[in-house]
């Protein structure tokens, strides 16, 4: 199965690194627009890798909603107008809703490996709190579903659509609430030490991460406060390049090109539009999501890796509680419906044998939707560089993400790691 799919990883694609804004930023209230904070984050992440404009060879850019946050489309124009010298640089624009950046990852993975570019910049952004509450919960909700006909009279969609999924695990395999709790917990705990994160100044009560109403109100069904993730302002670039490139690279820095993290892996699936499509199709299936659990075996098989067991750390889509629940299991460290068993021994915490979201996550660090895929793959490249700071896996070789859109539609794994 192996050597069936190498034709799929023609050669390493390293991580040269990158730059993440900061999350807890309001860029309406700070007076910055979209364009202001594209050139800033991609001037300060060329900074971080020591890279010139020049260099880049190939841009894309994840996003999901800005003609509606921002009227704004045509993203990829923003990189021209970044510096004089990406005059005439070919870029473009993703949209996978909160998948949108793994899949402009993908995109450049893809035009990496044909041998067209040896160099390419994957920017995500996202824009969301310029408007309310309430609207922003709309202009993220329909898109990403079937509009019109998926949470029509819902005032806040994927809250809903995610208490589903708290519904469906009950269901077939019986669900505590309370573990939903602890995983947000863990989350929001592992923020404080993200300098980065959205949430690293907020202060909790005792009875905060409780199912009490008055502690953590509903939301929508069985989906609380403190299940959600944020909507939040923010940016996150890195750069991508071929395995020649990337020796020129070392070399030029005497750098030993080993400790530069590559994708190893990757798994790429997509679901039904709507949730009942997919929740339909899994019946009497393992799984509930068996497309999910598909691409995430696929990117192990790519990283000619067993599973789980071969990695030190997960970045995982936890837009809500019950989706990091689903991650759990469907990533193989429990069986089916016995993500609880994880949550309950601490394997999933900091300190445990396989800590998931050690930068906060969507709950804890924050959700600016087309920016999160490539977030958690630079994440991922900080974990095995040893340059995560207070938040560092104690030894990290290899991480995984799973990044999700919509309910689980669009769905892109990757394995990341150094040799």
């Amino acid at each position: 199965m192996i050597e069936a799919n190498k034709k799929y990883m023609k050669e390493r694609i390293y991580i040269l690194g990158g730059y993440q804004s900061d999350f807890a930023q309001n860029w309406r209230r700070n007076e910055l627009d979209l364009l202001d904070v594209f050139e800033n984050t991609i001037a300060k992440g060329l900074s971080s890798v020591d890279l010139e404009p020049k260099d880049i060879e190939v841009a894309h850019v994840g996003n999901f909603t800005a003609e509606l946050f921002c009227n704004q489309g045509h993203l990829g124009g923003f990189f021209v107008s970044s510096h004089p010298d990406f005059f005439g640089l070919p870029s473009s624009r993703h949209e996978a809703a909160c998948a949108s950046g793994s899949i402009a990852t993908l995109a450049a993975c893809a035009e990496i490996e044909s041998g067209r570019y040896e160099l390419a910049a994957v920017l995500g952004i996202e824009q969301m709190r310029n408007v309310p509450g309430e609207q922003a919960a709309q202009y993220i909700g329909g898109p990403a579903m079937r509009s019109g006909f998926e949470c029509k009279d819902v005032q806040y969609p994927w809250p809903h659509m995610f208490s589903e999924l708290t519904n469906e695990y009950d269901k077939r395999y019986g669900i505590n609430e309370d573990h939903l709790s602890k995983i947000s917990e863990i989350n929001f705990g592992n923020a404080k030490k993200n300098p980065n994160s959205q949430t690293r100044a907020w202060t909790f009560e005792s009875d905060t991460f409780t199912r009490l109403d008055h502690a953590n109100p509903v939301i929508e069904g069985r989906t609380r406060k403190m299940d959600c993730s944020q909507v939040t302002d923010g940016a996150a670039i890195i750069f991508l390049a071929s395995e020649k490139k990337a020796r020129e690279y070392a070399k030029a820095r005497s750098m030993d090109i080993n400790s530069i993290p590559y994708i190893k892996g990757w798994g790429h699936q997509t679901g039904s539009i709507t949730y009942q499509e997919k929740i339909d199709f899994s019946q009497n299936k393992d799984y509930i999501f068996p497309h999910v659990k598909k691409v995430i075996d696929d990117a192990f098989t790519r990283a000619e890796m067993q599973g789980v067991s071969n990695i030190d750390g997960i970045e995982t889509h936890d837009c809500f509680t019950s989706t990091e629940y689903m991650a759990i299991d469907h990533f193989g460290i429990t069986k089916p419906g016995e993500s609880w068993k994880a949550i309950e021994s601490g394997e999933i915490e900091m300190s445990g044998r396989i800590p998931i979201n050690a930068s906060g996550g969507l709950i804890g660090l924050g959700h600016p939707v087309g920016a999160t895929g490539v977030r958690m793959l630079l994440d991922c490249y900080k974990q095995c560089t040893n340059t995560a700071g207070n938040y560092q896996i104690e030894n990290a070789k290899n991480l995984s993400t799973l990044n999700i859109g919509g309910s689980a539609t669009t769905v892109v794994s990757f394995v990341v790691g150094t040799t």
